[in-house]
């Protein structure tokens, strides 16, 4: 996809099913399952999907799926089978060392796990070694310190060897990071939650991370139980969709 001077590239790291009472929160199984089959578990399959924006050197990656650390255990409790970002980059004809900028739209494992990976001592270091990583200093301090609903969605491995690296780059609310590449900060999914706006002129597009986890979510009325703040995330889903 074009936008201006950007090309946009969507990339999926894979799969993941999670439960589809959380997914939809307060709609009813009996209404979301219509649109939304859920396996024998009750989970529905969602897609890993991540970002390229390149522009001239600058390849800007956003958010990074669930990567290559996880134990085969925690694969089979979320349907996850294999990482694909990698050679999802390769497929462009580009390496992780050309990745010069990589924004997590929050720090849950579905969106920070790629952004690290196992070393040949099994020690878990930055995938992107070149890479600065733009993260809400919000997001950032919840994380190291979850509360009880979201200690299930971290892991520290993620995102602790980016700040030991001295590549963790910590904002503070909304952020040009490149021309025409801006990071708007929006909280309810979960501190420090940010999307992130491609514009070129009369050319937009927005990546909304979990502000609309889904296709399905652009109603808004559908909120996920999973939000911390759900009355902060319709509020910002009705003000971000009006001004699309």
């Amino acid at each position: 996809m074009k936008a201006g001077d950007f090309s946009l590239h969507v990339l999926s790291d894979g799969y993941i099913k999670l439960d589809g009472g959380a997914m939809f929160g307060q709609v009813p199984k009996v209404i979301w399952q219509k649109i939304a089959k859920p396996d024998r578990q009750n989970r529905i399959r969602s897609g890993l999907n991540c970002l390229l924006i390149r522009s001239g050197e600058r390849n800007i990656l956003v958010d990074t799926g669930v990567g290559s650390k996880e134990s085969q255990p925690f694969k089979d409790l979320y349907g996850f089978s294999n990482s694909r970002l990698v050679n999802n980059i390769k497929g462009l004809g580009l390496t992780v060392k050309d990745i010069d900028t990589v924004i997590l739209t929050n720090l849950h494992f579905d969106h920070s796990g790629g952004s690290t990976k196992l070393n040949h001592k099994g020690k878990p270091v930055p995938t992107f070694p070149k890479a600065k990583y733009y993260v809400q200093k919000a997001c950032w301090e919840h994380a190291i310190n979850p509360n009880e609903k979201e200690q299930a969605f971290i892991r520290p491995d993620d995102f602790l060897p980016i700040q030991e690296q001295g590549q963790l780059e910590l904002l503070d609310g909304d952020a040009e990071i490149a021309t025409g590449v801006t990071i708007k900060q929006t909280n309810g999914h979960c501190y420090g939650h940010q999307t992130v706006l491609v514009n070129q002129g009369c050319n937009k597009a927005l990546f909304l991370g979990d502000l609309v986890p889904t296709c399905h979510h652009l109603q808004l009325n559908y909120l996920t139980a999973i939000d911390q703040f759900p009355e902060y995330t319709l509020s910002e889903k009705r003000e971000f969709l009006s001004s699309a």
